[in-house]
């Protein structure tokens, strides 16, 4: 298992009409550098005092807040690049979860698009815990409107770095190339192996 310490790898090598560019520097530039501020917020939380700690504001309690924020930027960028590289055609038991969830395949991809649109940051299909079906719902930023018992499984980047730099202001445009280089079969198997967790 990764730590969040770890730079993970791409699994593809290249996407099709799809922001080469944006991914190259989301990869080694905003995705590498939350690892490794990771790194460096750890290291100084080893040496913080927290005898300062209180609401207002101490050392203590803003690293606390960015380390939530750098977490879920590590954990969502990885879930986002982990589902790139397919040939964008749905396919396993996923499927018919959606079915069940939102009475159709359609339905959610709808759904999800119409959600992905007002999003500042990140459009998310996640597995409920707390009752056992797939939800789509928006985070504006990484630690912002989480939502506890989730798991992230479809991961849509809808901050402006995903896409500006080969798509303008065209968001549509993005989504639906998003769509089309989707790796189903990986994202089956996150369904999968959440289930039976």
């Amino acid at each position: 298992m990764k730590k969040y310490g770890e730079i993970k790898k791409l699994s593809f090598e290249k996407l099709t009409g799809i922001f080469q560019k944006a991914t190259d520097n989301h990869y080694l530039k905003l995705y590498q550098g939350y690892v490794k501020k990771w790194v460096e917020i750890e290291v100084k939380l080893l040496s913080v005092d927290k005898t300062l700690a209180n609401a207002s504001f101490s050392d203590f309690r803003e690293l606390k807040v960015e380390q939530s924020f750098t977490s879920n930027a590590i954990v969502l960028h990885e879930a986002y690049f982990d589902i790139l590289g397919g040939t964008g055609k749905p396919e396993g038991k996923i499927l018919e979860a959606l079915d069940k969830d939102f009475d159709s395949f359609e339905k959610w991809f709808e759904d999800f698009k119409a959600l992905a649109l007002p999003t500042r940051g990140w459009a998310i299909l996640g597995y409920d815990f707390n009752d056992g079906t797939l939800k789509n719902f928006i985070m504006d930023a990484h630690n912002l409107y989480a939502v506890c018992g989730t798991a992230p499984i479809l991961v849509l980047d809808m901050y402006e770095h995903a896409y500006f730099s080969d798509f303008g202001t065209d968001k549509k445009a993005y989504i639906e190339t998003f769509f089309a280089n989707l790796n189903w079969a990986m994202i089956n198997q996150k369904y999968e192996r959440l289930t039976k967790v």
